[in-house]
């Protein structure tokens, strides 16, 4: 596949990103277009809903419970496909900057582009994903080179 064969497959599968809850099409490129032999290292702040947010589905799971259903799968997966989590832990506080409220900080590295795009291109973990969405009100990911 080319690149915009992928970059289409991810939009695809995860949908535009307009709502902040996937990578948008010029994100997806970022990491396309990056040498594909570098680390992939990300850094992600999760915001949990009170109550996840299934669509039509309605319910009482609450948002960290959610987010651990896809805990469960991607995980595993990510380890699978080579990655690996230098941290998981609660968000404290802010020092220098914007206070910023989070419930949770995550940075996950892969060795290359690849790993990054297998876990992504899995079909377990696309199944997942959806929890994911449902559990975070808001979330941020930055990509940082190592």
């Amino acid at each position: 596949m080319n690149k915009d064969d992928i970059q289409n497959d991810l939009t695809s599968a995860y949908g535009s990103g307009s709502d902040g809850s996937a990578p948008r099409g010029d994100q997806w490129a970022s990491i396309l277009n990056r040498d594909p032999n570098r680390p992939v290292t990300l850094i992600n702040f999760f915001k949990f809903r009170e109550i996840a947010g299934y669509g039509d589905k309605t319910g009482s799971t609450p948002g960290n419970v959610a987010f651990d259903q896809y805990a469960a799968v991607s995980i595993p997966t990510m380890e699978r496909v080579g990655g690996k989590f230098l941290l998981v832990a609660p968000f404290e506080a802010s020092l220098i900057g914007e206070n910023e409220e989070w419930d949770l900080v995550a940075i996950g590295s892969y060795p290359n582009q690849k790993a990054f795009l297998d876990l992504y291109q899995d079909a377990a973990y696309r199944g997942a994903f959806e929890h994911r969405t449902a559990a975070c009100a808001r979330q941020k990911v930055l990509i940082v080179d190592g």
